[in-house]
């Protein structure tokens, strides 16, 4: 197969395992608010939709209930998702903004930009949707 054909499929699979896990995290009790243009609430939901093959990429943003203790701790207890600085992987990876990629900025720079320590951004891989929602279902139940 072509280059562009794979990565089509990667991307496709991706971005649908990202939708479904966001909502799954859209209705956990333990789950502030998610950021990903699939779900409806999202300010930019409709333009996103037709710019995005009505999927809306694989980069979830959501903030764990609790603040970066428990932010962290949830984190701790992924099993398939694995704690990285990088994203974009065809790996689910899962990174603490406010430490890593934005730790140089001031606190209100970050607050300015939706940056809060309670904020965790995954990137959704090629894993089977189940069982990332089951990794989060257990990493949040703890």
């Amino acid at each position: 197969f072509p280059v562009t054909i794979i990565l089509h499929m990667r991307v496709n699979a991706m971005s649908e395992n990202a939708k479904l896990v966001a909502e799954f995290l859209d209705g956990h009790e333990k789950i502030e608010v998610v950021r990903h243009p699939s779900l409806k609430n999202h300010p930019h939901h409709e333009l996103a939709m037709k710019q995005m093959s009505g999927k809306g990429g694989s980069m979830i943003g959501f903030e764990v209930k609790g603040g970066k203790d428990a932010a962290f701790a949830m984190m701790n207890k992924l099993r398939v998702i694995d704690i990285s600085n990088n994203l974009g992987d065809s790996k689910s990876l899962i990174t603490h903004p406010s430490s890593t990629t934005h730790r140089r900025l001031a606190p209100e720079v970050q607050a300015d930009m939706g940056i809060t320590p309670s904020v965790l951004r995954l990137s959704v891989g090629l894993e089977h949707s189940s069982d990332l929602i089951k990794d989060l279902q257990q990493a949040l139940a703890k």
